[in-house]
């Protein structure tokens, strides 16, 4: 015994249903030769009498009506079932995962989620804050659709593209003794010299220490640790140390002279900021579309 295909059910189904193999021929647009032709082959595969065939007609036999009841049942299952895939890629295709890390979901992100639901209004996004490292360690085990990082070094299992650039800046508050500093600061100066910086895992954390390692001065001296740019921002305004931090963040401070800019000789701090999902996965739907938003303002910065 073999199984039907599903077009001869649906047949099946119709004979029942309507009365007649013409009727349900017509009804699928098939001729009626080849609806005969169907409903002996599954009669042969099933190894039952399933059409009573007369020079009056053709009428299904009382085997024929318990196999066409069956075969609605499976149809309908069937049917379920496309429903329900559709209703999932449509809930899909409606919903937006992202996971930013501090400095991007504060400067950045809400510009370009704004923008893409101006497109989408319908469009239900759920944005998680965090570092970079569970920013990426989210997109790696598939938690969200798409993450945004700042970390330097390399991201196994994902796929990355850059949307921005950013550099890194020491501040000081106007009181402090380097705001009147006439020379940069060097790298060992500033290497030995306690900061207030974000938390293991972030990353502008990975740059600073990245930074200063290329240059030949070692990590940065933790004095504070805190996690999030405005928070580090503000420490440094109230005069708790320096510290080394995204131009995004303190722009508007330095203008203002609330914070000074501090110039460190021989120390690149200028980053890359990176989308990143899933290796060997292809963005599409709302995740595409943000990436494709993201890139575009990056290009126009």
């Amino acid at each position: 015994m073999t199984t039907p295909d599903l077009d001869s059910l649906r047949l099946l189904v119709l004979v029942d249903e309507l009365g007649s193999i013409g009727q349900a021929a017509a009804s699928l647009g098939i001729a009626q030769p080849s609806a005969s032709k169907r409903l002996s082959t599954v009669e042969r595969r099933l190894g039952l009498v399933l059409v009573d065939r007369t020079r009056r007609g053709s009428a299904l036999t009382p085997d024929g009506r318990v196999i066409a009841g069956w075969a609605h049942r499976v149809l309908s299952e069937l049917d379920g079932l496309l429903d329900g895939a559709e209703a999932l890629r449509t809930q899909h295709e409606a919903h937006l995962r992202v996971a930013a890390s501090m400095t991007l979901a504060e400067y950045l992100v809400p510009g370009w989620i704004g923008e893409l639901k101006r497109g989408d209004p319908g469009l239900y996004l759920g944005l998680e804050v965090t570092n970079s490292d569970q920013a990426a360690e989210m997109a790696r085990e598939g938690k969200v659709d798409l993450g945004f990082v700042e970390s330097p070094g390399s991201l196994p299992g994902l796929s990355s593209r850059r949307v921005a650039t950013d550099r890194l800046v020491l501040v000081v508050p106007a009181s402090h003794p380097w705001a009147r500093k006439r020379r940069p600061l060097t790298a060992a100066e500033l290497a030995i010299t306690p900061l207030v910086v974000r938390e293991l895992g972030s990353g502008t954390r990975e740059t600073v220490d990245a930074a200063l390692r290329k240059a030949g001065a070692g990590p940065a001296k933790p004095l504070l640790e805190l996690g999030s740019a405005s928070a580090v921002r503000n420490a440094v305004i109230a005069g708790a140390g320096p510290a080394v931090i995204s131009e995004l963040a303190i722009a508007r401070d330095v203008a203002d002279r609330r914070l000074v800019a501090v110039a460190v000789d021989g120390v690149d701090f200028g980053r890359e900021l990176r989308a990143v999902w899933p290796a060997g996965r292809r963005l599409a739907g709302p995740a595409a579309e943000l990436l494709s938003i993201a890139v575009r303002n990056a290009k126009s910065r």
